[in-house]
């Protein structure tokens, strides 16, 4: 395995910007009815699919994804439901954005996952890579040139959008190692590195929400530099992320703090495939009933709480500073269960001062079938009548959240490894071929 430092913040000069399948739906009728927007096709009522434009990004094919859509229901969530839609996916070349962000995606997210999926199952990214190895680049410093010139790359295509909101949108987020989730410094030493390297006013710099990283998440906030915080299960946690965000503005300094932003990404589908598997065991009526309920319940309930803590004399002294709200984010909105509407984690979590980031499959859904409606408030004694009514049965809420931390963690350790034995393997391989 390929040697990686303790910070993962390798000696790197940041290149220059340059100038830059979706699973087949399954019959069912979509939250809201069936409907048209603009040039976009919808699902029948039948659920025979219309043919129609595909959103899907498909990377390093030469001609990118064609014209681009004129206006869809993408458009519409966010004049009229007040979220933004982001893409959760990014890969050479980054142009094949163009297309979505004409169709109303606003943002961008990656994570470890994203850019293992991309570098190893690409050849876009092999002359750069040969030049790095070449040039006496060990293979962790040659990861991270190859990641900040994506991100450089989809921060100019997004900037616009930045600076049309006058830095409410139009972000593209990168993560720190995997590898540092238990290290409070390292964290923040990388985030600092990560932040400079990128040198993008439109980059988020992504940090975990484990309790190591929560002081981390205080720190670089208070330095100017702006966050997504990843990997949030459960509502303890995501309001000690919350008091993180208003007490790093508060230690700041800073006079004006209308250039610091956060999102805090709340994940939503690994909760009911967690949750689901504990009620099946269960197995009784009551607990089977309540099967793919828990995560959209959580989430509603994430969002009350997001309510309140921007609210009251604390926020409002912020405020006078010019400091913005740190706008929670729905992740993890694919559905993993086939059996569920595919726009599950989508349509019932639309509300205002909100993101919603979409992989291929969700985007692709919600773009074909979707509507808009304020739906993240529309019933919150629901909500927290399933949120009580799973606790009755034994679901602790405290053990799910850690549980789907450490899987989430772990997840993008991996991928992390596995990218960078893959890019030895490639650096071997050309070294081999010059002898």
């Amino acid at each position: 395995m390929a040697t990686v430092s303790k910070l993962s913040c390798p000696s790197l000069t940041a290149p220059p910007p340059s100038s830059i399948r979706v699973r087949s739906l399954i019959p069912r009728v979509s939250f809201g009815g069936v409907s048209r927007v603009g040039d976009v096709p919808r699902l029948s009522v039948d659920g025979k699919r219309n043919v129609g434009v595909s959103l899907a990004v498909r990377c390093s094919i030469n001609g990118g994804n064609g014209n681009a859509a004129k206006r869809t229901v993408l458009h519409d969530l966010y004049e009229n439901g007040g979220q933004s839609p982001w893409y959760d996916n990014l890969c050479r070349p980054v142009t094949d954005l163009l297309p979505l962000i004409a169709s109303g995606v606003r943002g961008v997210t990656s994570n470890p996952a994203i850019f293992q999926k991309a570098i190893s199952s690409s050849s876009a990214y092999n002359d750069q890579f040969r030049e790095l190895v070449q040039s006496g680049k060990d293979i962790e410093s040659a990861y991270w040139e190859l990641v900040v010139k994506d991100i450089q790359d989809a921060c100019k295509l997004f900037e616009k959008i930045y600076d049309e909101t006058d830095g409410g949108d139009g972000y593209v987020s990168v993560e720190v190692s995997p590898r540092l989730a238990d290290d409070t410094v390292g964290t923040v030493e990388a985030a600092k590195w990560l932040h400079k390297v990128v040198n993008r006013p439109n980059v988020y710099i992504k940090i975990p929400a484990t309790a190591p990283c929560i002081p981390s998440i205080k720190q670089v906030i208070s330095k100017g530099i702006s966050v997504n915080v990843t990997l949030i299960f459960s509502l303890s946690r995501y309001e000690a992320v919350i008091d993180a965000y208003l007490d790093g503005l508060e230690a700041s300094g800073l006079d004006d703090l209308s250039r610091v932003t956060s999102v805090a990404s709340f994940f939503v589908s690994r909760v009911d495939t967690l949750i689901d598997k504990m009620l099946e065991m269960i197995g009784n009526p009551e607990a089977l009933a309540l099967r793919g309920k828990a995560a959209v319940a959580q989430a509603a309930l994430a969002y009350q709480l997001y309510q309140k803590k921007f609210s009251g004399p604390r926020w409002d002294a912020l405020v006078k500073k010019g400091a913005k709200k740190q706008r929670l984010l729905w992740a993890s909105t694919s559905v993993k269960n086939p059996a569920y509407p595919d726009t599950l984690y989508v349509a019932p979590l639309i509300g205002p001062d909100t993101v919603s980031t979409m992989p291929d499959q969700a985007l692709q859904a919600f773009t074909d079938h979707g509507s808009v409606a304020r739906t993240i408030d529309s019933d919150i004694s629901e909500a927290e009548g399933i949120y009580g009514g799973l606790e009755k049965l034994g679901i602790d809420w405290g053990y799910v959240g850690n549980q789907l931390e450490v899987e989430g963690v772990e997840s993008f350790k991996k991928s992390f490894d596995s990218l960078l034995d893959t890019l030895q393997e490639k650096a071997n391989s050309l070294k081999l071929a010059s002898l």
